[in-house]
């Protein structure tokens, strides 16, 4: 569960979010300029705040209970080019300059290893 911390996010945008049970809201991190869908993230308010306020992404590690800017451990950074709100204001679209790897696996994007077949 993402801590209950006051965040410095705007009120006008905090107001505007649909989290989850646990003060969540996916963020999908897609590459600014090919489109290509690079990973699944999570932020509660103070991570979105950071994300805005910084230009790189922050996320909640679910596993780990611990923000987490990307690219501080694996020098693989996302420079933030802009963020969304669905219609339904409970995902969020992060377009970004991915340098490196998005997964931790080491793989470009999350995507692209575990494609499952179409029936035809």
């Amino acid at each position: 569960m993402a801590p209950m911390s006051t965040s410095s996010l705007d009120p006008a945008i905090a107001a505007r979010l649909k989290r989850s049970a646990d003060g969540l809201v996916p963020a999908i991190a897609q590459q600014y300029d090919t489109g290509e869908v690079l990973m699944l993230g999570w932020m509660d308010d103070e991570a979105l705040h950071r994300t805005l306020t910084t230009g790189r992404c922050t996320y909640w590690s679910r596993s780990r209970q611990e923000y987490w800017v990307k690219g501080d451990t694996s020098g693989h950074f996302q420079h933030v080019k802009s963020v969304a709100l669905d219609c339904d204001a409970d995902t969020l679209l992060v377009k970004v300059d991915q340098v490196g790897a998005a997964c931790h696996t080491g793989a470009r994007t999350c995507f692209d290893a575990d494609v499952l077949p179409l029936a035809e």
